[in-house]
């Protein structure tokens, strides 16, 4: 019975292998998404099956872990592995996922192989002679939970907490950052020769109460702020966006709730008109997933929905689309004020800190608030006070 069971393990990896590596190479050279349904179908199979695999590792001795170590940890390993990638290179992330499907071909036909003692076809997969011993062992599985609880989970939650780390501060260019006392901002304030000044300031959708009004109280009241905030005039979307789930799980406020700026409030983002179908249905899916729940059949439906180019369709749909209308909006403005504020999510920020520095603004100061705390130190406010290099921002 153990030698079929791990016989499937092994025929479920191979079957992962072969149909991850045609559908990869389908969408790499042809753009054509036709096994993906049924690769992640066999995916989530084959991750359960690994799983129960290395749980009968440490419960029964007698399977061989030079064969099955690897095909339980391939899969959870490949993961870790794309974190730096989807990170650094995403461009490269599909490259990177073919890669990794025919490592997967190539570990399972060699492991294969030895089962089989040759290139050989015969069933069970895993004969019983490559069984080790038979009975329970206690201290076989304390060793098992000992290296488990001491050295492999502290390393996958310090790397998972390094990657999340790095992810924050490379796709915001440092205006968001991780730290022990939790979430935090950088608002910079850049300055003109002609004494016009820009506020960006990074916000967070949830957020501390005190974060919020701090922020509103620190905006001049004689500056304009350009409000973000998608309009839908047409009532395209079915579900309302909204973050309050997420807040009350977290036990924080909601941005739109608490956030209430001082100054001349000007609209300074798109309408949901401007945005793609595929846009705007992926945005109804998401919010039917967020109202509703993780429910099997929404969530179904959100991983069929890959259309091709998606990615980049979105990206410039919610990013640089609304990232040209503000800065649209700041060329008219700064005819009219010296301060303009832009209290916008921080991933805008990189974009329109690079354009307004084109423009002549030059960084002069920087103010960190926590925006979420991750314990009761309470919120946190450094002001450096110091003229900054424009080349280099803090």
């Amino acid at each position: 019975m153990l030698a079929i069971l791990l016989s499937l393990c092994l025929g479920l990896f191979l079957a992962d292998a072969a149909v991850s590596l045609a559908n990869d190479s389908l969408i790499l050279g042809f753009e054509i998404h036709l096994l993906t349904l049924i690769r992640g179908l066999l995916f989530f199979v084959s991750l359960l099956m690994t799983l129960l695999l290395y749980g009968l590792m440490g419960l029964i001795p007698a399977v061989p872990k030079r064969l099955f170590l690897p095909v339980a940890l391939f899969n959870p390993v490949a993961g870790l592995v794309l974190i730096p990638i989807a990170i650094y290179s995403f461009g490269q992330l599909q490259r990177a996922a073919w890669g990794i499907s025919f490592c997967e071909a190539i570990l399972g036909l060699s492991i294969l192989c030895r089962a089989q003692h040759g290139f050989r076809l015969r069933w069970p997969l895993v004969a019983e002679d490559q069984l080790g011993m038979q009975h329970f062992s206690w201290r076989h599985l304390s060793r098992f939970l000992l290296v488990n609880l001491v050295l492999v989970l502290p390393a996958v939650v310090v790397y998972l907490g390094v990657c999340a780390i790095l992810a924050v501060d490379h796709f915001s260019d440092g205006f968001l950052a991780l730290r022990r006392d939790g979430l935090t901002v950088q608002v910079r304030k850049y300055i003109r020769n002609d004494g016009k000044t820009i506020h960006l300031v990074p916000m967070s959708h949830i957020g501390e109460s005190d974060f919020y009004q701090q922020l509103a109280q620190s905006f001049p009241t004689n500056a304009i702020v350009l409000m973000e905030g998608v309009s839908d005039d047409q009532n395209l979307l079915t579900n309302k966006i909204t973050y309050q789930r997420m807040a009350d799980t977290l036990g924080v406020a909601e941005q739109q709730e608490e956030f209430q700026p001082q100054g001349e409030i000007v609209s300074a983002d798109v309408d949901v008109a401007e945005f793609s179908p595929n846009t705007i249905g992926f945005l109804n899916l998401v919010m039917l997933l967020h109202s509703q729940g993780m429910k099997a059949e929404t969530v179904l439906q959100v991983m069929q929905f890959s259309p091709p180019h998606f990615e980049v369709q979105l990206f410039d749909d919610l990013l640089r689309k609304r990232n040209r209308r503000v800065l649209e909006e700041i060329r008219t403005r700064l005819s009219e004020s010296d301060s303009l504020i832009i209290p916008w999510g921080a991933a805008h920020m990189p974009e329109i800190a690079r354009e307004i520095q084109k423009s002549g603004f030059r960084l002069q100061e920087t103010q960190d608030y926590v925006a979420i705390r991750f314990g009761p130190a309470g919120i946190k406010k450094q002001t450096s006070g110091k003229e900054a290099d424009s080349s280099q921002p803090k």
